[in-house]
Order: C-alpha cells, then sequence, then structure tokens
C-alpha cells in the first residue's frame, strides 16, 4: 500500500473535529477460528475422555500431550507440561524449583501483576528491579544489585515478547547459583540466539489466556530441559502424585492444574496458526519500525540482532514529547485513540504502585514497598510507553493508517496541545 497522500495528513486529526482514519474493516477479529477448531472439539466431545489422564502414559496419548510435545519443540525445550493458566504456570515452576516461604524472589517492576503475585502465593518475597530505558526488559544490573544471602530465585519476563538479555541473565544466575525462570506469557515464538524463550533459564512459563498470541481461552505451560524439574512439575500439578507410584499414593502437598482436553484440541490448531501468523507480525513489525524510525519522535523499541524471531504480544513504542511540541504523552494517547487505533499504555504503571503491594505490610505492620525505587520503569509508564496490540500486526492498512495518524497529529499537535489546555481550564 502506499504512503498517505499529503491532503490526508494536512486534514485534521479526529480529536480536533476530523474524520478518523481506522475503519471496522481493518481491524482484525481475534481469536482464528474456524472449521479446524470445531472439528477438533467434537472429536474430543465424542470420544468422552474429556480429562487428560492420570498416568504419564495416558497423559502423553492425550490430545493435551500432543500439543505438549509439538509446543516443546518449537520452543526448544525437551519437555512441557500444560496447566490451568499462566499465573499456575509461575507458581508451579517456582515451587518445583525449590521456592520456599521466606526465601526472596526478584521480579521486574515492568510486567503484568501476575509475574510478582506468584511470588507471595507460595509464601516468597518479591523484590522488584528496574527496566531498562532503551529496550523496556528487566535490566541485569537491577537484578543484581537487588541479591541479597535470602535470594532464591530470578524471575525474567520477555515484555511484549521482545526477548530480555538471557547471556547475562544466565550467566547470572549461575554466577550466584539461583534459579531462572523465563515468564514467556508475551512470548510465544519468541527465540533468542535462534533457541526460544524459556527454553534458556530452568524452567519457562506461557499462557494461553484469550489475548495471547496463542489461546484456548485459559490455559499456561511450563517448558523445561531439565529431567530432575519436570518430575517435580509432574508431580505438583498433580496433587503430588509421583508417575512410578499408584495412583492413589500422594508424596506432596500439591495443586491440580491439569489442562482439559478440550483446550488441548483447541491448542492444536491454534499452534498451527500461531506458526504463520507469527511471521507475518515480524515482517509487518519490521516495516512499522522502519517507517517510525523516518518519522521519528515515536520510536520501535531498540534493534537486537540476537532477538532471531519475535512473537509479538505488544508492538512496544518509546514517545518523545519533544518531536511533538511538548504534547504530553497522555494527549498524544487520546489523539491516537480518536482516530479509532487500538493503542495501550500496557498496564499503565509499575507492579509495585498497584494496591496489593503499595498496601502489603510485613509481621510488623510495616508497608513492604515504600522504599522500593525503579524509577525506570515509573517514567516508561508515565512519559514514553506507548503500544500496539500485537493483532495490529496482522493488518497492513490498519499500520498504515497508524502511521499517517501519527504523521498527523504531528502536523497539528500544538493544537491538539492548547485544546487541552482550554479543556482543563473549563473543568477547574
Amino acid at each position: 500500500m502506499p504512503r498517505p497522500a499529503a491532503p490526508l495528513v494536512r486534514s485534521k486529526p479526529a480529536l480536533l473535529g476530523g474524520k478518523p482514519l481506522v475503519t471496522p474493516a481493518m481491524r482484525v477479529t481475534w481469536p482464528p477460528r474456524g472449521e479446524p477448531e470445531r472439528k477438533a472439539i467434537l472429536e474430543v466431545l465424542d470420544s468422552g475422555q474429556w480429562w487428560r489422564g492420570g498416568t504419564r502414559q495416558q497423559m502423553a496419548q492425550s490430545v493435551t500431550g500432543r500439543f505438549e510435545r509439538a509446543f516443546a519443540k518449537w520452543q526448544g525445550a525437551k519437555h512441557a507440561l500444560c496447566v490451568s493458566n499462566g499465573t499456575a504456570a509461575l507458581e508451579l515452576a517456582l515451587k518445583a524449583g525449590g521456592v520456599e516461604a521466606g526465601d526472596e524472589v526478584i521480579v521486574p517492576a515492568l510486567s503484568f501483576v501476575a509475574t510478582a503475585t506468584a511470588v507471595p502465593l507460595i509464601g516468597a518475597r518479591a523484590v522488584f528491579a528496574d527496566a531498562d530505558p532503551e529496550t523496556y526488559q528487566t535490566d541485569p544490573a537491577s537484578v543484581e544489585a537487588a541479591i541479597t544471602p535470602r535470594t532464591k530465585a530470578i524471575v525474567v519476563v520477555h515484555y511484549g515478547g521482545y526477548c530480555a538479555d538471557m547471556d547475562r541473565f544466565t550467566k547470572l544466575a549461575k554466577k550466584h547459583k539461583l534459579l531462572l525462570i523465563e515468564d514467556c506469557a508475551h512470548a510465544q515464538g519468541s527465540q533468542w540466539r535462534g533457541r526460544g524463550a524459556g527454553s534458556w533459564g530452568d524452567a519457562g512459563c506461557f499462557s494461553f489466556q484469550q489475548s495471547k498470541a496463542l489461546t484456548a481461552g485459559e490455559g499456561g505451560a511450563v517448558i523445561s530441559n531439565s529431567d530432575v524439574l519436570a518430575e517435580k512439575l509432574y508431580s505438583y500439578h498433580h496433587l503430588g502424585r509421583l508417575e512410578d507410584q499408584g495412583f492413589y499414593d500422594f508424596h506432596r502437598v500439591a495443586w491440580n492444574l491439569r489442562l482439559t482436553e478440550w483446550q488441548g484440541a483447541i491448542l492444536n490448531e491454534q499452534l498451527k496458526r500461531v506458526k504463520k501468523l507469527t511471521l507475518i507480525k515480524q515482517r509487518n513489525g519490521a516495516w512499522l519500525s522502519k517507517r517510525l524510525e523516518q518519522l521519528g519522535g515515536l520510536l520501535p523499541l531498540k534493534r537486537d540482532p540476537r532477538i532471531t524471531r519475535r512473537g509479538y504480544y505488544f508492538y512496544l513504542m518509546r514517545y518523545d514529547a519533544r518531536a511533538f511540541g511538548g504534547l504530553t504523552k497522555a494527549r498524544f494517547f487520546q489523539a491516537l485513540q480518536a482516530e479509532g487505533l487500538p493503542v495501550s499504555q500496557a498496564y499503565g504503571r509499575a507492579i509495585q504502585r498497584n494496591p496489593v503491594f503499595a498496601q502489603m505490610k510485613d509481621e510488623r505492620g510495616r508497608l513492604i514497598y515504600a522504599r522500593t525505587s525503579t524509577p525506570n520503569a515509573d517514567r516508561i509508564c508515565a512519559e514514553t510507553q506507548l503500544t500496539l496490540g500485537h493483532t495490529a500486526l496482522l493488518s497492513r492498512p490498519l499500520l498504515e493508517a497508524f502511521v499517517a495518524s501519527v504523521e498527523r497529529i504531528r502536523a497539528h499537535a500544538s493544537e491538539i496541545r492548547d485544546q487541552g489546555k482550554d479543556a482543563a481550564r473549563a473543568a477547574g
């Protein structure tokens, strides 16, 4: 599609009364679905086998077991175990990895809240690390500075599907003899140096919730290359059973986190789709990055050649108000929304700013996180971070409209800024 004509750029933005550039036809319906998913569900229905079975052999022969093997192969791991959701995957990986009550687990300040709430759910304490302002990923230096004698594990998030620096994190975990968990809820299909996200640490945790690039509505998985850890994962997700012991012999206090065959059936078909869709998103993401670099002011994340495949969840951008005449990020965001664009500010704030952590107290009644400082994460959330959801990368017309919107907002930035000031004064 050719670049938008100059008159379109000169036309008024929607926030100033112009016509929005995005039409309903540009949007992509999510999740993708059709006859393959319908057939797979009906096969499970007719089989009468709606749970995945209780023994390792039954699980391997199940619909969900077939998905586990295919997913492990795609992500470059020896083992994969499906569970009920992504939060459960994190809890399971931490518990199976030996994290106990009173231990500390370092987590990123910039992520979805479940990355951190999984830690107190198993009795440990979350310690927050700051973000890198150029990549929005967990800063290894901040992580290392947070290590204490009580630290047992590091949870690294591949935020937005952009891989964290696994070269540094694997060395850091080895140096300090720490468990390394990768939160890959955003990173289905992402690769670091040709190996899948989740296969670098001790375990990788995935979510298959409705909005994810690979989805069954809900669900999750843990992958690992460790036989020892895989046995513990199996036991802790299966009520404490051991695969070589009796079905009614229980050896650990554990959860029932088994995934149903209904979800496994959907995931088998969705995995076929996501392999193709990931390549489309990667091509369109590269196109959008090139265009935004040409425009300036709203830049893609810093390129890292070690990210050899990027399975997007967010297309993350860095906003520079100076390039738009001092237009605040909040006002720029409003202008993009007025155009009908599926933009967001991701999760809006660092995790520890949420009430669940901001109000959390220790045994003496003191606020645990009152002095936690993550200036980069706070600044990213307040001043620079803007995102497009991954489905936008499946529509080139929508991306063209996005670029045109940025151009015409810039052309009318002073009017948009002044209108915002007038509205604020009128409101009192």
